[in-house]
């Protein structure tokens, strides 16, 4: 048999294909019968399994990124990346732990990376978790899957919006599997919060109250010593060369809560930080899934002095198209509430973390699903109204998704999309006027000036470079 004939219908090829694909090209390839038994394509077959990557290893990628993906059978994670050798060594540990416990024999087998583009050279690596700060997932993913890679990818979907775009067209374009961490798309009181709205139980839905937490400002912080294990200009990437500072970064010791979470330079704060969760259940139950605002307003309070200067306090409003209005504020209880001619329906994480480090105001949690007539939250979406995908687990349909090639719960393009309304309130707060926006061509209406935020300059060495 021709070496490179062998090399073609490779373990790859059987991930993108689907077993019927490959049988078809086996059949026609070798003249062999197109009935496999399934012993030998079993579902966990090393054949089967999708090997992947961890790039950015820390508080989010261990709590919940990589043990979201161990835990299933199908799936391996054979390497970690992070441009923070302690945190590459710490990663190794806890993967080669996990997979030692499960086996009951010692593990050695995941490899160290301290920058993501060898690992996406790796070609036994299938599919990779981006759990980096904000201001690279966008850039990853357009490394990602122009080396063919499948995706999940921590939200929100990118630091501006036109790399949002840049990134949701290279994923169309190469046709790989991207999921959004949006992971509140698989609990099941958000999917059903959303069936009752789009199925009219509250009547025509006239506004969507979107409550989200805060973020504290600080001090100044003193420039330090970078540390010999960080690679800190790669870890800028596109923005602007400043100096080091611990909590500018993320902690030296330990997985806390990172400090870049609360620097504009690395993302916009809370409005993107938990907007892109909350915004994104409101479109799903808007029906605005692939569009956006038309017109956005509001007004916020932002840190006069101290290292971290996200916005503090706030209120902004948009109107879309279909004469729905959204509030978005840090001062009305976490979690969506959707409020229509007949009635209103409230859903939440209630007391629920992805991380043990969010920042959930205790006091403010509400219940998970709420509603003016307790009776709606009995009531069943019969068998020919709308019904949303079911995705019990976000990681795991992100897999299935993998195997079977159909798009998953929160594709790159929605994501963008619910990315994009999170930046255009960030933009009202910063321009204090009323913005018009075009969904279509993803531009400001005859307004330079906010225009000029859609984008933000990139250093040389790291600037995003699409192929074509």
């Amino acid at each position: 048999m021709n070496n490179d004939l062998k090399n073609d219908i490779s373990r790859r090829k059987f991930l993108e294909l689907g077993s019927k694909g490959l049988m078809a090209t086996g059949a026609m390839a070798f003249g062999v019968p197109t009935i496999v038994p399934a012993s030998v394509f079993g579902k966990n077959a090393p054949s089967n399994r999708i090997n992947v990557g961890a790039i950015g290893v820390g508080r989010i990628s261990r709590g919940h990124d990589m043990p979201g993906v161990w835990k299933h059978e199908n799936a391996q994670i054979m390497a970690v990346c992070d441009l923070d050798s302690n945190r590459v060594d710490a990663a190794q540990k806890l993967v080669n732990g996990y997979y030692t416990k499960k086996t009951g024999k010692d593990f050695n087998g995941v490899k160290g990376y301290g920058d993501y583009r060898e690992l996406l050279g790796n070609k036994d690596i299938d599919a990779v978790i981006v759990s980096t700060p904000d201001h690279w997932h966008a850039p990853i993913v357009i490394h990602a899957v122009e080396a063919g890679k499948d995706v999940y990818c921590q939200k929100p979907a990118s630091l501006t919006i036109s790399e949002g775009r840049m990134m949701a067209d290279a994923v169309k374009r190469t046709g790989r599997i991207v999921q959004i961490g949006s992971q509140q798309r698989s609990t099941s009181q958000f999917r059903y919060a959303v069936e009752l709205v789009r199925n009219g139980r509250i009547g025509t839905l006239q506004r969507v109250y979107v409550g989200l937490p805060g973020d504290p400002s600080g001090n100044e912080e003193p420039e330090m010593p970078i540390p010999k294990n960080l690679n800190y200009d790669m870890w800028l990437g596109t923005t602007p060369e400043v100096y080091y500072t611990e909590k500018r970064v993320h902690p030296q010791v330990g997985f806390d809560r990172p400090g870049w979470l609360r620097c504009e330079q690395f993302g916009a704060g809370m409005i993107t930080g938990w907007g892109a969760h909350h915004i994104d259940i409101a479109h799903w139950g808007m029906n605005t899934e692939l569009s956006g605002p038309i017109e956005i307003w509001g007004k916020a309070d932002f840190p006069t002095s101290g290292l971290w200067n996200v916005h503090g306090i706030f209120t902004t409003h948009a109107m879309y198209e279909n004469g729905v209005e959204m509030i978005i504020s840090n001062e009305i209880p976490n979690g969506i509430r959707f409020e229509g001619t007949e009635g209103w329906i409230f859903v939440s994480r209630g007391d629920g973390a992805v991380t043990s480090s969010d920042p959930i105001a205790k006091q403010n949690a509400a219940k998970k699903l709420d509603a003016s007539d307790p009776k709606l939250l009995t009531s069943e979406i019969g068998p020919n109204e709308i019904h949303m995908t079911i995705s019990p687990d976000h990681h795991g349909n992100w897999l299935e998704s993998i195997a079977s090639r159909k798009d998953p719960i929160a594709p790159a393009e929605i994501g963008h999309r619910s990315c994009t309304a999170c930046l255009l309130h960030h933009a009202a707060m910063k321009l204090k006027r009323k913005l018009y926006w075009d969904p279509k061509t993803e531009r400001f209406k005859n307004d330079k000036e906010a225009n000029a935020l859609l984008a933000r300059p990139q250093r040389s060495a790291y600037a995003i470079k699409v192929r074509k």
